[in-house]
């Protein structure tokens, strides 16, 4: 299988566990229709157990396994295989997310794994120092975010925000940069872009909010004036 070719800016939508079954294939369906009307490449996470509907009814996102493991076929009991992913329709995986870390160790050999299997890593680093060392395994996305502002609807400076990507940057140029902890609003995800990230995305701002499918519309609309403004790219 061979990776998709995200294109910049592009957009994550990330409920976690949040939502699941029905709740969760209505988001994922209101986020098609957008990524349809705006042709912006979108990675949609979600439950192992629901990827598989939204892959199915969802044409227009990229669907994303909210995490992987290096093993291969063979023994392994409640671990999560590769090869099971890619033969679902999983296109990319998060790894190292704060809520889920990864040993350096696995992490490294698991985005070796997906490199074999064309499947997208999507890194999370919480320092721009760790930032720099993830950078040196070349994922195909980091996610620069501060743990300290996961979930708090507050966003990082602009400050951090061009440091982190720089710093990425310096190290693998390939690797395209996602600036997405505390993003809950139209403004957080145009001044993302313009502060230089290739994309952005939300979680609690989404799907805690008074009504989610608003807030995704402002997000993408305001994702498209930045396009416009920042993004030599289409």
């Amino acid at each position: 299988m061979e990776k998709v070719q995200l294109r910049t800016p592009f957009f994550v939508v990330n409920p976690k566990s949040y939502l699941y079954g029905e709740e969760i294939l209505k988001l994922a369906k209101h986020t098609d229709q957008l990524a349809e009307k705006y042709d912006f490449d979108v990675l949609f996470t979600a439950q192992l157990i629901d990827l598989p509907r939204i892959i199915a009814e969802c044409p227009h996102l990229i669907p994303c396994a909210q995490n992987m493991e290096s093993l291969k076929p063979g023994r392994g009991m409640g671990h999560i295989l590769p090869e099971a992913l890619a033969a679902a329709g999983v296109k990319a995986t998060f790894l190292n997310h704060a809520e889920n870390p990864a040993t350096a160790h696995e992490l490294a050999a698991t985005i070796a794994r997906a490199n074999e299997l064309g499947i997208l890593t999507v890194v999370c680093a919480d320092s721009v120092e760790e930032g720099e060392w993830i950078a040196g395994l070349k994922p195909d996305v980091m996610v620069c975010e501060l743990t300290s502002l996961i979930g708090t609807g507050q966003v990082a400076g602009e400050d951090y925000m061009r440091g982190s990507t720089e710093a990425v940057k310096r190290v693998s140029p390939s690797t395209k940069v996602l600036q997405a902890a505390g993003i809950s609003t139209g403004q957080n995800v145009y001044d993302a872009i313009k502060y230089g990230a290739d994309g952005t995305g939300g979680t609690s701002g989404i799907v805690a909010a008074a009504d989610p499918f608003a807030t995704l519309d402002e997000m993408f609309e305001a994702l498209d004036r930045a396009r416009t403004d920042f993004c030599k790219e289409a």
